[in-house]
């Protein structure tokens, strides 16, 4: 069965490879700041590309409808949160990249710590409730009806882009 569970989690595993190249990269400050600079444009663009765009955009628009569909409940509780989060994770973007502008890399690099932690709570929430939760309400023909619901989102979204920015921080990973 394709399981879209699954496909969410292996984007977390990436999307947190992306957070440990944000976290390490505090040690180029003073050292190398246009290195600094440069690596943290590129996760800004991974973050608000893969983490946003391609990810959050189908938990979004179709996991957490089709959640909440099958389960009322959820509306006002668990899926309100992880909407919010990711109307969080936005500003928190926006934050980082105004100090990164104003080459204040130490704040920048605050900022980064800041959204880095939201965004691992927010993993460790969706892996551990909210996929759970999805994986009890729904048959498998339903899931593999919202994977290949996934799929097609992929296509729609820029599928061309999703494999480099994976592989863009697979380089960036080699830097630390």
């Amino acid at each position: 069965m394709k399981n879209p569970i699954k496909l969410l989690i292996i984007e977390h595993d990436i999307i947190s490879s992306a957070v440990d190249v944000a976290l390490k990269a505090d040690i180029l400050i003073g050292k190398n700041d246009k290195l600094y600079s440069e690596v943290t444009t590129n996760l800004l663009q991974f973050f608000r590309e893969y983490a946003d765009k391609i990810h959050h955009k189908k938990e979004n628009l179709i996991l957490f409808p089709e959640m909440v569909n099958k389960n009322e409940l959820l509306k006002d509780g668990i899926i309100k949160e992880m909407y919010n989060n990711h109307d969080e994770f936005r500003e928190m973007i926006n934050s980082v990249e105004y100090y990164l502008l104003k080459k204040d890399y130490l704040r920048t690099q605050q900022q980064m710590h800041v959204y880095a932690e939201a965004l691992l709570n927010h993993i460790a929430v969706e892996n551990d409730e909210v996929f759970q939760i999805a994986e009890m309400l729904f048959i498998d023909k339903e899931l593999e009806n919202i994977y290949f619901r996934f799929i097609d989102a992929d296509n729609e979204m820029l599928l061309n882009t999703k494999p480099n920015l994976e592989k863009q921080i697979n380089e960036l990973m080699k830097l630390f």
